[in-house]
């Protein structure tokens, strides 16, 4: 998710728990087996065995669930970083605005966060970024009946935007002077367009076609502007903990060298772009 904000704000939701409750059960993890460990090449992990991914659901085609499993890009790609280091992916749902701070990854819960997030010099200050995995844009989608494909229209006519929460399409919205209505998910943003909340929306662009996929998306909204503003995701770590920002880097070089990286977005996402990430 796009932002120099970042994704979104807390959200205690019974599908979260339920997620949560589900890895946890299916790890079954015995006494001796929980607490910190080692992966291959010396890279700690702070579950034996596991490698312990914080997320924020729902975020497709990046990451959420589908018959009771968390799927997505993001997902597929850890799993990769995970396959290397000799043990599986474990995946906790929690809050957008503690990735921005890196507190789950400082209090020993994640290994690393994987939320479809945007490399940010604020970011930086708090947690260490792998390379770019993907380039981001955001995007303008509108209620067919409200005739607008732009921001400035939506300004103009004085119509309602609105945007996710603590992203960068909501930052962005504000520099151009809007007051966009936040909500607190990427679910909620598309509800509140669906329910007219609001007019039209701004987020990554990405997550758009995921929902135009669905034909009566398609029926009642329209792909207006794109806007790039430069903005590439990046999985983020505890400051310090270079050799699994290391694992990252070297499993996100490798799929893109070895074609796993195209077969993975063009499962997730779309056709790869001539230039893509």
């Amino acid at each position: 998710m796009s932002t120099p904000a970042g994704r979104q704000s807390n959200r205690a939701r019974p599908l979260a728990a339920a997620v949560s409750a589900a890895l946890l059960f299916a790890a079954g993890c015995s006494s001796e087996e929980e607490g910190p460990g080692e992966a291959k090449g010396g890279v700690p992990v702070v579950e034996k065995g596991k490698l312990t991914t914080c997320t924020h659901l729902p975020y497709p085609p990046f990451q959420f669930e589908r018959d009771g499993k968390v799927v997505g890009f993001d997902v597929a790609l850890i799993d990769l970083v995970a396959k290397n280091l000799g043990v599986e992916q474990k995946i906790l749902d929690t809050p957008f605005e503690n990735f921005k701070t890196g507190a789950f990854l400082n209090s020993g819960e994640c290994d690393l966060a994987a939320a479809g997030m945007t490399i940010t010099d604020e970011r930086r200050k708090n947690v260490d970024f792998s390379i770019p995995y993907f380039d981001a844009t955001q995007a303008v989608l509108a209620s067919k009946k409200s005739g607008v494909r732009t921001l400035a229209e939506v300004k103009a006519r004085k119509l309602k935007l609105g945007a996710q929460a603590e992203t960068t399409g909501e930052s962005y919205a504000k520099s151009q002077g809007f007051d966009p209505v936040a909500f607190e998910s990427s679910d909620a943003v598309l509800n509140g367009l669906r329910t007219g909340q609001v007019d039209a929306v701004v987020i990554d662009y990405p997550v758009v076609r995921g929902w135009l996929k669905d034909k009566a998306n398609a029926a009642a909204f329209v792909l207006g502007q794109n806007v790039d503003t430069g903005e590439v995701y990046g999985f983020s770590v505890k400051k310090g903990n270079d050799r699994l920002r290391a694992a990252i880097d070297k499993a996100i070089r490798d799929a893109k060298a070895d074609g796993t990286y195209k077969k993975i977005y063009e499962e997730w996402i779309g056709p790869l772009p001539q230039a893509g990430s």
